[in-house]
């Protein structure tokens, strides 16, 4: 059977976990009072936002999973062979854990067991990714939850040359000067030999773009609502969901999508556990999430 590591639970962890709590807190004060207003993307992810995130995935209009899976399915093990011998699965996002499956079952197939590494702050993400790895034989399993850089830094050395996934174009969701910081990093932290994969979308008409950010069944406006409910549940706010409507804009100077949250009437929120009281006008937006192409 798979051997699963629960490293994100463990009391050795705490302190990190305390301070990326308290860094993520002080983004979101600065965020919420700045202007225009903006919440950093990560808020989207905690279990209720991984789930919602999953049924996306699914729908019709959103693309891109299917089709990393369809390039993983044809590739998986010509990237494992250019890697050589032994690897160190590790995936940065990993999802419900399909896309490591396809490499993890390409990599058994030239050594005989490897260890995994799953990184990502969403506890429900990283169960997801567990339950569906559970059923590889021969693969050491550790779940890590921490940002991608934190988690990174935890992962061992030894076992094998890191091979680090990051698929589903996850580098999207960054700014353009942060995802050239953001890999600068991740290279940093590898030695000669080891590497990483990327998925990235490319450009596509706007009108094949907005409706995968903004679907029939309102999937995604529930998704970005959630960042609401998220600060009403964690944060103590007081957040009227029903007065905030989901909205998409598309900069093609930028080629970029932007996800905002727009306030359908003048509203005073306090959001007890920053210590901040918030003005919105009838009209003004909170900025969510930003996608590159």
């Amino acid at each position: 059977a798979t051997r699963m590591q629960s490293s994100e639970w463990s009391a050795s962890r705490s302190a990190k976990t305390d301070s990326s709590a308290d860094a993520l807190s002080q983004t979101i004060r600065t965020g919420l009072m700045a202007s225009p207003k903006r919440l950093p993307a990560a808020l989207l992810y905690d279990d209720v936002g991984s789930t919602l995130f999953e049924a996306i995935t699914m729908l019709p209009e959103y693309g891109v999973t299917k089709a990393d899976l369809r390039l993983i399915e044809a590739h998986a093990s010509d990237v494992v062979r250019a890697m050589g011998e032994p690897i160190r699965g590790v995936e940065l996002g990993p999802g419900n854990g399909a896309k490591a499956k396809m490499f993890l079952e390409a990599a058994l197939d030239l050594q005989p067991e490897l260890s995994f590494t799953a990184i990502d702050v969403s506890r429900s993400a990283l169960e997801s990714c567990r339950r569906t790895l559970e059923v590889l034989p021969d693969v050491d399993v550790e779940l890590v939850r921490a940002n991608y850089l934190e988690g990174l830094a935890q992962v061992p050395k030894e076992g094998g040359k890191r091979l680090i996934l990051f698929l589903g174009s996850n580098l999207s969701n960054f700014e353009r000067s942060e995802s050239r910081a953001f890999l600068s990093s991740v290279r940093a932290r590898l030695a000669p030999g080891e590497g990483i994969l990327i998925a990235t979308d490319l450009e596509k008409p706007k009108a094949k773009l907005l409706p995968a950010y903004d679907d029939a069944i309102g999937v995604t406006s529930a998704f970005n609502k959630n960042v609401l409910a998220r600060l009403n549940r964690e944060w103590g706010a007081n957040f009227d969901l029903s007065a905030f409507s989901h909205e998409i804009r598309y900069l093609e100077a930028e080629r970029r999508i932007e996800m905002h949250l727009r306030a359908s009437r003048s509203m005073r929120v306090n959001v007890v556990a920053l210590d901040v009281e918030l003005a919105l006008a009838e009209g003004e937006t909170i900025w969510t999430e930003s996608s590159h192409r």
